[in-house]
């Protein structure tokens, strides 16, 4: 069963975007990140963008921050987490 696609961007995700441009030694990392947390098969819907699961991006949200898991990613956990992954040497497997 594939998990149900994000139709939208998840909230907060701009807010993040901005947050990572203004640091480009991140942006190998995220764009690395953002393709690992596509959904299956992204790029056979339109548009062709890899947005994670709606079911894992609001899981990811619960476990973070609690709630019914529609709370924007904090944007200093984002670059956080960014940094953590270029820091092991490989983007978080």
């Amino acid at each position: 069963m594939n998990p149900r696609p994000v139709t939208r961007p998840p909230a907060g995700l701009w807010r993040a975007a901005r947050t990572v441009a203004v640091r480009p030694w991140l942006w190998p990392v995220a764009v690395a990140v953002l393709f690992r947390l596509g959904s299956t098969g992204w790029w056979r819907r339109w548009p062709p963008v890899p947005l994670p699961a709606g079911d894992y991006w609001r899981f990811r949200m619960v476990t973070a921050y609690g709630g019914a898991g529609d709370a924007p990613p904090n944007s200093d956990d984002v670059v956080s987490y960014l940094s953590w992954c270029r820091r092991m040497g490989r983007v978080c497997r």
